[in-house]
Formats: C-alpha cells, structure tokens, sequence
C-alpha cells in the first residue's frame, strides 16, 4: 500500500488551484498611500517593530513577505526596526504566553509616543487555536490584556496585502 501511494504521489500532479497574482500597480499604490497618511501623521515614514508573542510563526512570514521582491515596503519608507525604541507601530503576533507578558510591556513602554499597537492575527485576539491554554495571559492570550490595542487585523494569517490595508486604517483612523 505504501508502495502504490509513493508511486502516485511521484506521477500524479497534486490538485491546487494557484492563488492569484497581486496587483503591482495597485499594490504599489496602497503602498504609497500608507507612506502618504505616515507622512501626514507622523511627518516621516513609518518605523514597525513585529513582537511575537508566542505565536506559531504563521502570521511572522506573512509579516516577512512585506520587505521581500514582490512587496518590498522600504521603497516607500516604510521599514521594520529592530528596537522598539525607534518604532511607530508594535505589530505583535500570537497569543500573550505569561513568560512573554513582561517582555511586550517593556515594548510597549520604551516605545516612543506617538504609538501604535496593532495585533495581527485570531491568535493576539484570544480566538486563535491556542485559546484556552494554561499558558497564555487569561487563559486566552489577547494582547489587549496586556497593553493597549489600537488596531486588530483578522485572519490566521492575514495576508500581507491585508497587513498593509490594516497600517493604512490605523494612519487614517487615528
């Protein structure tokens, strides 16, 4: 049985559908409006630091497709620090875990005003998969628990597309 299902899994095309190309020119476009409402708002271009939480790392790589070829946010301005001191945005990911509490407040507090949370993902709303366990600030490992959430940016994972309509709502939004 093994044998046959090797076989097939070699000469048998898996069945998928491809997932649609985005846009350049409209990608590029929301884009420069996120840059436009940084520079409006901020007077400068938008600085994010990703804190993950404890997460599974699915909503990390949607995040990390931002600065790759087909994104590629920092030819905008828009551009990811390594500290939070120099950020504008948290963008946290996963649920709070309690040995991670303590580190994401200190975040949050050495980030200079005017600042931003925004958490991405089911998980840093407490409705992901890993609700309920014992390891998670409440039992549920909403980030809003622990510092104040601006912004919630839904999916498991969201797409990179919906993270940079998200920064373009928190811009605006106030």
């Amino acid at each position: 049985m093994s044998r046959e299902l090797l076989f097939e899994g070699l000469f048998e095309r898996p069945v998928t559908v491809a997932k649609p190309a985005p846009s350049h020119e409209a990608l590029a476009e929301l884009a420069r409006t996120v840059n436009r409402a940084a520079l409006r708002r901020l007077g400068r271009s938008l600085v994010i630091r990703e804190v993950d939480a404890g997460s599974c790392n699915g909503c990390e790589l949607e995040i990390h497709a931002l600065n790759n070829a087909i994104y590629d946010l920092e030819r905008f301005g828009i551009r990811f620090a390594a500290s939070p001191k120099h950020a504008d945005v948290l963008l946290v990911t996963g649920p709070v875990t309690r040995n991670m509490a303590a580190a994401l407040r200190q975040a949050w507090e050495c980030t200079p005003d005017p600042k931003w949370v925004v958490a991405v993902g089911d998980c840093a709303a407490g409705c992901g998969v890993f609700a309920g366990s014992y390891a998670l600030v409440g039992g549920t490992g909403a980030v809003a628990e622990v510092v104040p959430v601006h912004l919630h940016i839904k999916g498991c994972p969201p797409s990179p597309l919906a993270l940079l309509q998200g920064l373009l709502a928190l811009l605006e939004g106030g």
